[in-house]
């Protein structure tokens, strides 16, 4: 397989979440996408996902944007890593039905905004359908790639991200541009999907394994490693829960800090 089928296959995957999300079926993490895996199966299992369908989300904060954890695909809250500062500017890769943008909007008025970036029609259509019913007006979702993000040079404070960095082939490439957006100083904070021992090579070719926050995870070393070779500092990775293929695959909070000029 190649980068450009590995992208179809997410952007095919999230694609049809948007639809269920907009009929409200299936349940957070879209299908549990990064729930627990049976012990015969490398692709999460629903019946067995609770850990990570369970609400990460206050009831206040979700009711400040009407919505609720079922408009969250993710394997965490990365708005809950980071403090939030009027007048700062965020960008959310790979933002969903934009709950996370939403919510850091909310956090950076008076005076500053939050962007997100999706490569799929259907979940920018249906984020901004979310921001439309939620009042916010400092938030713009916009279509790309996280590989590369339509923002110029240094014109973010904070680079959030939801169980999305895992599906991209080339991380390194996603992780220089987090360096590229983020002014001197600024501040990477992520939830994402992390290997905790090598997965199967017949796993790692599944194209449906790599939609489902799987295959495309990488070691806790190799993303610290890949941090630093973009440019970043101060990396810290703190694993949350193994919650898929047996123990193989965790959720982790990731963050890390671009040096000051």
């Amino acid at each position: 397989m190649n980068e450009l089928e590995i992208q179809e296959a997410v952007r095919e995957r999230y694609a049809a979440k948007a639809a269920q999300l907009t009929t409200k079926s299936g349940c957070g993490c879209g299908d549990c996408d990064c729930g627990k895996a049976s012990a015969s199966s490398t692709t999460p299992d629903v019946a067995t996902a609770e850990a990570c369908c369970a609400p990460s989300y206050s009831a206040a904060d979700l009711a400040s944007i009407g919505l609720d954890v079922t408009a969250s695909l993710g394997c965490g809250n990365p708005t809950l890593l980071i403090d939030l500062h009027p007048g700062e500017t965020v960008l959310d890769l790979g933002s969903g039905a934009g709950i996370d943008v939403l919510l850091s909007a909310r956090r950076v008025a008076p005076g500053g905004h939050a962007y997100g970036v999706d490569m799929t029609d259907e979940m920018v259509g249906l984020a901004q359908d979310n921001q439309a019913r939620s009042g916010v007006l400092n938030a713009t979702f916009l279509k790309g790639t996280i590989e590369q993000v339509p923002l110029p040079d240094a014109s973010v404070d904070v680079v959030i991200s939801n169980c999305v960095i895992n599906l991209a082939a080339d991380k390194s490439a996603v992780l220089r541009e987090a360096h590229r957006v983020l002014r001197p100083g600024g501040r990477f904070a992520v939830a994402d999907m992390v290997a905790l021992r090598e997965l199967p090579a017949e796993t790692k070719a599944r194209l449906d394994a790599w939609a489902g926050c799987i295959a495309g995870t990488i070691t806790i070393d190799e993303y610290a490693d890949a941090l630093r070779g973009a440019g970043f500092g101060h990396v810290d990775v703190e694993v949350t829960d193994a919650i898929a293929a047996e123990g193989a695959v965790a959720s982790a909070y990731i963050r890390a800090t671009k040096p000051p000029a």
